[in-house]
Protein backbone atom coordinates (compact mmCIF):
# COMPACT_ATOMS: atom_id res chain seq x y z
CA UNK A 1 0.00 0.00 0.00
CA UNK A 2 1.35 3.29 -0.80
CA UNK A 3 -0.08 7.16 -0.59
CA UNK A 4 0.60 9.55 -3.41
CA UNK A 5 0.80 12.96 -2.79
CA UNK A 6 1.39 14.58 -5.99
CA UNK A 7 4.40 13.07 -7.52
CA UNK A 8 5.40 11.73 -3.83
CA UNK A 9 4.97 8.10 -3.31
CA UNK A 10 4.98 7.13 0.80
CA UNK A 11 5.24 3.32 1.09
CA UNK A 12 2.22 2.31 4.33
CA UNK A 13 2.57 -1.25 4.05
CA UNK A 14 3.69 -4.01 2.14
CA UNK A 15 3.62 -8.10 2.90
CA UNK A 16 2.18 -11.29 1.49
CA UNK A 17 -0.51 -13.28 2.52
CA UNK A 18 -0.03 -16.95 2.92
CA UNK A 19 -3.14 -19.92 3.40
CA UNK A 20 -2.22 -22.96 4.71
CA UNK A 21 -2.23 -25.52 2.06
CA UNK A 22 -3.30 -27.81 4.33
CA UNK A 23 -6.86 -26.25 3.33
CA UNK A 24 -9.26 -27.19 0.38
CA UNK A 25 -8.92 -24.97 -2.20
CA UNK A 26 -12.15 -22.78 -1.71
CA UNK A 27 -10.91 -22.36 2.46
CA UNK A 28 -7.89 -20.64 1.07
CA UNK A 29 -9.98 -18.77 -1.12
CA UNK A 30 -11.92 -17.71 1.92
CA UNK A 31 -9.42 -16.91 3.79
CA UNK A 32 -7.81 -14.50 1.43
CA UNK A 33 -10.80 -12.66 1.42
CA UNK A 34 -11.35 -12.32 5.01
CA UNK A 35 -7.91 -11.58 5.23
CA UNK A 36 -8.39 -8.72 2.11
CA UNK A 37 -11.34 -7.17 3.94
CA UNK A 38 -9.89 -7.15 7.16
CA UNK A 39 -6.40 -4.75 5.34
CA UNK A 40 -9.24 -2.63 3.22
CA UNK A 41 -11.34 -2.14 6.49
CA UNK A 42 -8.12 -0.88 8.33
CA UNK A 43 -6.33 1.14 5.47
CA UNK A 44 -9.36 2.45 3.91
CA UNK A 45 -7.93 2.76 0.43
CA UNK A 46 -9.15 4.96 -2.43
CA UNK A 47 -8.32 2.55 -4.89
CA UNK A 48 -6.98 -0.41 -5.74
CA UNK A 49 -4.89 -2.03 -8.64
CA UNK A 50 -3.93 -5.11 -10.14
CA UNK A 51 -1.54 -7.04 -12.69
CA UNK A 52 -3.41 -9.16 -15.08
CA UNK A 53 -3.38 -12.51 -15.17
CA UNK A 54 -0.45 -14.04 -17.72
CA UNK A 55 -0.06 -17.29 -18.57
CA UNK A 56 2.97 -19.30 -17.50
CA UNK A 57 4.18 -22.74 -18.15
CA UNK A 58 2.02 -24.75 -15.47
CA UNK A 59 -1.61 -24.07 -16.24
CA UNK A 60 -2.86 -25.40 -12.76
CA UNK A 61 -1.04 -22.77 -11.29
CA UNK A 62 -2.33 -20.39 -14.00
CA UNK A 63 -5.43 -20.89 -12.98
CA UNK A 64 -4.94 -21.15 -9.01
CA UNK A 65 -3.53 -17.71 -9.46
CA UNK A 66 -6.69 -16.56 -11.43
CA UNK A 67 -8.86 -17.28 -8.61
CA UNK A 68 -7.24 -15.59 -6.52
CA UNK A 69 -7.15 -12.64 -8.20
CA UNK A 70 -10.51 -12.61 -8.64
CA UNK A 71 -10.81 -12.51 -5.30
CA UNK A 72 -8.80 -9.94 -4.64
CA UNK A 73 -10.89 -8.23 -7.26
CA UNK A 74 -14.21 -8.86 -5.50
CA UNK A 75 -13.07 -7.27 -2.21
CA UNK A 76 -12.49 -4.54 -3.73
CA UNK A 77 -15.86 -4.06 -5.49
CA UNK A 78 -17.57 -4.67 -2.31
CA UNK A 79 -15.44 -1.80 -0.69
CA UNK A 80 -16.50 0.52 -3.84
CA UNK A 81 -12.68 0.79 -5.10
CA UNK A 82 -12.18 1.66 -8.40
CA UNK A 83 -9.34 -1.14 -9.80
CA UNK A 84 -6.62 -0.57 -12.63
CA UNK A 85 -5.79 -3.66 -14.09
CA UNK A 86 -2.11 -3.55 -15.85
CA UNK A 87 -0.30 -6.12 -18.12
CA UNK A 88 3.09 -7.39 -16.08
CA UNK A 89 4.82 -5.40 -19.15
CA UNK A 90 3.21 -1.79 -18.60
CA UNK A 91 4.25 -2.13 -14.92
CA UNK A 92 7.85 -2.96 -15.37
CA UNK A 93 7.78 -0.35 -18.00
CA UNK A 94 6.41 2.65 -15.59
CA UNK A 95 8.93 1.68 -12.64
CA UNK A 96 11.76 0.57 -14.64
CA UNK A 97 11.53 2.05 -18.31
CA UNK A 98 11.43 -0.94 -19.93
CA UNK A 99 9.01 -3.56 -20.36
CA UNK A 100 11.67 -6.28 -20.55
CA UNK A 101 13.01 -5.56 -17.12
CA UNK A 102 13.71 -8.39 -14.75
CA UNK A 103 12.60 -8.99 -11.11
CA UNK A 104 15.80 -7.72 -9.65
CA UNK A 105 15.56 -4.44 -11.78
CA UNK A 106 11.75 -4.44 -10.61
CA UNK A 107 12.78 -4.60 -7.08
CA UNK A 108 15.54 -2.27 -7.66
CA UNK A 109 13.52 0.79 -8.45
CA UNK A 110 10.75 -0.13 -6.10
CA UNK A 111 13.10 0.04 -3.49
CA UNK A 112 14.57 3.50 -4.65
CA UNK A 113 10.91 5.06 -5.43
CA UNK A 114 9.66 3.90 -1.69
CA UNK A 115 12.93 5.04 0.45
CA UNK A 116 13.34 3.12 3.74
CA UNK A 117 10.63 0.73 2.85
CA UNK A 118 11.01 -2.98 4.32
CA UNK A 119 9.57 -4.72 1.38
CA UNK A 120 8.28 -8.26 2.66
CA UNK A 121 10.18 -10.18 -1.04
CA UNK A 122 9.57 -10.53 -4.36
CA UNK A 123 6.04 -10.84 -4.12
CA UNK A 124 5.06 -7.51 -2.31
CA UNK A 125 7.62 -5.86 -4.59
CA UNK A 126 5.48 -6.79 -7.51
CA UNK A 127 2.52 -5.52 -5.80
CA UNK A 128 4.00 -2.15 -5.14
CA UNK A 129 5.34 -1.70 -8.60
CA UNK A 130 1.31 -2.44 -9.48
CA UNK A 131 0.61 0.02 -6.72
CA UNK A 132 3.21 2.73 -8.23
CA UNK A 133 1.77 2.49 -11.85
CA UNK A 134 -1.52 3.01 -10.96
CA UNK A 135 -0.61 6.26 -8.63
CA UNK A 136 1.19 7.11 -12.23
CA UNK A 137 -1.93 6.45 -14.07
CA UNK A 138 -3.82 8.48 -12.10
CA UNK A 139 -1.97 11.13 -11.91
CA UNK A 140 -1.45 11.44 -15.80
CA UNK A 141 -5.27 11.14 -15.65
CA UNK A 142 -5.73 13.88 -13.33
CA UNK A 143 -3.50 16.28 -15.86
CA UNK A 144 -5.51 15.36 -18.76
CA UNK A 145 -1.97 13.18 -20.21
CA UNK A 146 -3.01 10.30 -21.83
Amino acid sequence: MIRADGNRLVHLANGQIKTRPSLALAARLAELARTLDALIAEHAPQAAAAEEVFVNKNPASTLKLAQARGVALMCAARADLDVGEYAPSLVKKAVVGTGGASKDQVHAMVAMLLPGAKIAGEDASDALAVAITHAHHLASARRGIS
